[in-house]
């Protein structure tokens, strides 16, 4: 029925009739017809009226109607009868206009539950907007005809703007209080309030050409409010004097005589009402020429793509003429009326104009931005200081922002360019922010990449050589590389404009980075601690205390060795046991010692006839916190057990350099390999085979260091050999390949060369075979043998 608010925009069929026509005639016929229709009667009290009121063109109806129509509401409950009442400020009617619309607006008043009035978003504020002038009547006139009857308002502010709901509706509830306030009441309603005739509502839509959806969404919401109106806390007024639906048309027909027949409610002064028509015409027609001013036009569309030079001049001309205009023709009329039109007219062009004005100071902004960032950019790189760079440019741009402003302000208007030169500063500020932020980060990075390459490889060499200056040097290395990047990085923070806080704490960030990096590297470094044992042990069992290489007569004292090789990876372990960075002194060496190396201790832990305390039974150091300790007291003793068994092997290997089987071994032997040994007496061609594949076995054990390779554990040793077997074998086939088309004396030579080389890699067994081996494979392949 009512376009902004669809109530009958369902399938069910639309009920509706002229109740009041243009000239005032009642229609009473064919209001009994609509509540026969719709079974009106049958309702008791349980209906509802609505009446909608509001400018012409405001969105009231679907089509341009005269006088006063009514329709059932469709798919609301309960039952609910809605009057669309014809926009006021029509012209119409001319000088009848004004008088049917108080009429109509009394009645609307005086019959209905809910009054909707429609009105522009741009027309809050405004004296002659809004009905105000009309409500005043209504209002007299309503407390002198009838008694107290409490009616909801609802104000439908139309093409919201950007103002917010919360800030429109105290405005305009406050200029109807003052209506109220203002309007004379007789004796028995001297004292009586506003709310005491009505309940005030504000909802606001946005508008339909541009947020058509948001629009729809708004108007599908507040249609929702109208269901169960008249419940308790509905919409809906008290009820008080509610007249049953059966009796609804003789109780509206009644009202409406008695409005007609009332003479308070005379015309306006006739001049007063053709100075408002005819200059709300002039007004109109000077908008509408604005708008359609090619000069208007052109600039316009020229500020929506960049920044106008002269654009307040050229703006304030066109502005200036069009209110020029509309002075010289509206001069002769009444000069109230004409001034309030006038402002109205200010007001609209204002608001017309207001968007392109901001997309200028936004452009503004932008450039002026862009243009501070590249000489402020341009003044660092010059090597200007960081702090006076920030102030001369920001001072320069922020003075270049406010000549543009006065070249694009409008004169009528009073608008303050405080928020966009506010949004400048903030942009201003945040891009020194994220260059000051860029720039610490980078020398940040650049002084902990520093550290890290003065620290890792050093505290990692330090950590290799463990010994009882280890920790102490590292405390030294960490102290001078700190020493000399923290003074580095205060310098070149110098130029900045910081304070001493801020300052010192990132100083004392890039001292936290460089502990860190030296607690990373131990743990690194700790992780690889049974490593480190082991080539510790090899090393130290394998040369001797001029760092030679060992060559092993049988005479030497393998238990001795051996102690002071475990000895040496027992400190090592302690040294990475945990970091000493501090002064506080522990006792991890001595724990590590008497529970691991002390013989006596050892066999008292073994002697289950004694009970002893485990002093490696924890996960803690004493004297060490948590966060320091690399190595826990428990993870050591199975590091240690470990180290113990994959070390046991090379001292074994030492103390019996005679690869000979034991007594019974070769007894068991003989006995059981007597059948073999005769099948070998009578086929002497297999001792031949047998003695050919030995001298081969032979010369892999040597090429592969069997011995050695297993010296660190079988699995490592397996590992090892897997990826070296075939490599060797295919590289001795090649060498007795060769070997076979040498001269004898090339032989020789090659035997003596293999022998020299198999002495130095093992035990002097060793070299017999692996030379014995070479020289009978190169024999064998020599062509002088046949001869």
């Amino acid at each position: 029925m009512i376009r902004t608010f669809r109530f009958t925009a369902t399938t069910e069929e639309c009920h509706s009739i002229q109740l009041i026509d243009g000239d005032g005639l009642f229609n009473d016929v064919g209001t009994d017809r609509l509540i026969k229709e719709i079974k009106l009667a049958e309702c008791g009290l349980s209906y509802a009226v609505v009446a909608i009121m509001g400018p012409q063109s405001s969105g009231k109806w679907m089509h341009l109607r005269e006088g006063i129509w009514m329709a059932k509401c469709a798919g609301i409950e309960p039952c609910t009868l809605v009057m669309d009442l014809e926009g006021t400020d029509g012209r119409e009617r001319g000088e009848d206009d004004t008088a049917f619309e108080k009429q109509s607006a009394l009645f609307a008043l005086a019959v209905s539950d809910i009054v909707l009035i429609n009105m522009w978003c741009h027309d809050i504020g405004r004296e002659q907007a809004a009905n105000k002038p009309l409500l005043k009547t209504v209002f007299q006139v309503m407390m002198r005809l009838f008694s107290p009857r409490k009616t909801t308002l609802m104000f439908v502010i139309r093409d919201k703007t950007r103002t917010p709901l919360e800030n429109l509706e105290p405005v305009l509830k406050e200029d109807i209080q003052k209506i109220w306030d203002s309007v004379p009441k007789p004796q028995a309603h001297k004292e009586t309030p506003l709310s005491e005739f009505f309940n005030v509502e504000v909802v606001a839509l946005s508008s339909y050409e541009e947020k058509e959806e948001q629009f729809k969404e708004q108007v599908a919401n507040l249609r929702q409010r109208f269901f169960h109106s008249i419940a308790p806390g509905g919409l809906a007024g008290d009820r008080r004097g509610v007249v049953p639906a059966s009796g609804f048309s003789f109780s509206a027909q009644q009202i409406w005589k008695v409005i007609k027949e009332n003479k308070d409610l005379d015309l306006p002064a006739h001049k007063v009402m053709v100075a408002t028509v005819r200059c709300e015409e002039i007004a109109n027609e000077k908008y509408a020429g604005f708008t359609a001013n090619e000069s208007w036009c052109l600039l316009e569309e020229a500020v929506q793509s960049g920044p106008v030079a002269g654009f307040g001049k050229k703006l304030n001309s066109i502005l200036y003429t069009s209110l020029t205009e509309y002075d010289a023709e509206a001069t002769y009329f009444d000069e109230g009326v004409r001034s309030a039109k006038r402002k109205q007219l200010e007001e609209k062009l204002l608001q017309l104009v207001q968007p392109a004005h901001h997309a200028m100071l936004g452009h503004l902004r932008s450039v002026t931005l862009e243009k501070f960032k590249e000489a402020f950019d341009k003044d660092l790189n010059g090597g200007e200081g960081f702090s006076v760079a920030t102030r001369n440019c920001t001072e320069a741009y922020m003075a270049l922002f406010d000549e543009g402003y006065a070249d694009a302000a409008v004169e009528l208007a009073n608008w303050d360019s405080l928020k966009v030169r506010d949004k400048l500063r903030r942009d201003i500020d945040a891009h020194v922010a994220s260059v000051r932020a860029a720039k610490f980060s980078e020398l940040t990075s650049s002084y902990e990449a520093k550290l890290n390459e003065a620290l890792s490889g050093p505290v990692e060499a330090l950590l290799d050589g463990a010994n009882n200056d280890t920790w102490p040097s590292i405390k030294k290395l960490l102290q001078r590389e700190t020493e000399s990047a923290v003074s580095g990085l205060s310098d070149a923070l110098s130029g900045f404009d910081m304070d001493e806080k801020t300052k010192e704490k990132m100083l004392t960030s890039l001292e936290d980075h460089a502990r860190g990096v030296v607690e990373a590297k131990a743990r690194e470094e700790a992780g690889r601690a049974l490593i480190r044992m082991k080539d510790r042990f090899s090393t130290l069992f394998s040369h001797d205390s001029d760092s030679m290489p060992r060559v092993w007569t049988g005479k030497e004292d393998i238990r001795a060795i051996t102690k002071t090789a475990r000895s040496a990876s027992l400190k090592l372990l302690s040294v990475m046991a945990a970091i000493r960075l501090d002064d506080n002194a522990d006792n991890i060496e001595n724990t590590l010692t008497s529970a691991l190396v002390d013989t006596k201790n050892n066999a008292a832990v073994t002697d289950r006839s004694i009970t002893t305390f485990d002093p490696l039974a924890s996960s803690t150091w004493e004297q060490v916190p948590p966060a320091k300790t690399l190595i826990t007291p428990v993870q050591c003793k199975s590091l240690w057990r470990q180290f113990r068994v994959e070390t046991e092997y090379t001292e074994a290997n030492k103390r019996n350099n005679n690869w000979l089987p034991p007594p019974w071994a070769i007894v068991a032997l003989i006995v059981l390999g007597f059948n073999e040994f005769m099948t070998l007496l009578r086929n002497p061609l297999y001792l031949g085979v047998i003695f050919v594949g030995f001298l081969i076995i032979k010369a892999l054990w040597v090429q592969l260091d069997i011995s050695g390779e297993f010296r660190n554990g079988a699995l490592p040793g397996f590992l090892s050999l897997s990826t070296k077997f075939f490599p060797t074998v295919m590289n001795l086939l090649r060498k007795l390949a060769e070997e076979g088309q040498m001269p004898a004396t090339n032989s020789s030579q090659t035997n003596q060369v293999v022998a020299s080389k198999s002495f130095q890699n093992g035990s002097s067994t060793s070299n017999m075979s692996s030379t014995a081996s070479s020289g009978i494979t190169a024999s064998e392949n020599s062509p002088t043998k046949g001869e």
